[in-house]
């Protein structure tokens, strides 16, 4: 079965600094986009960062840009999420999940949409204190 699996999360205080994993087993790793997104309580769940299925693209959300960064290892089955700069704002539930990209070129633009996505972590809870 698929599972992914995120680690990482804590407290931190603003100004900090997190580094989230997520072990991916199940599937043939690089033929899938990756993606990170997170929910806050009371909000929708939306899109952070994503990463193509080689590595080579990313799009990050402006609301993280200069902040954030995705990275994977395909030879590890495993993506990353570097998480600096960190604010209360970014609190929230970070989830790990999986786009099948198998027909597309391995440096196609990760989709953006919670809908193009096929598998999902259980989410790690980060929590950015004032």
């Amino acid at each position: 079965q698929v599972q992914l699996v995120e680690s990482g999360g804590g407290l931190v205080q603003a100004g900090g600094s997190l580094r989230l994993s997520c072990a991916a087993s199940g599937l043939t790793f690089s033929r899938y986009a990756m993606g990170w997104f997170r929910q806050a309580p009371g909000k929708e769940r939306e899109f952070v960062v994503g990463i193509s299925r080689s590595g080579s693209t990313t799009y990050v959300a402006d609301s993280v840009k200069g902040r954030f960064t995705i990275s994977r290892d395909n030879a590890k089955n495993t993506v990353y999420l570097q998480m600096n700069i960190l604010k209360p704002e970014d609190t929230a539930v970070y989830y790990c999940a999986a786009s099948f990209q198998g027909a597309s070129a391995d440096w196609a633009t990760p989709p953006k949409s919670r809908k193009d996505y096929n598998y999902w972590g259980q989410g790690t809870q980060v929590t950015v204190s004032s």
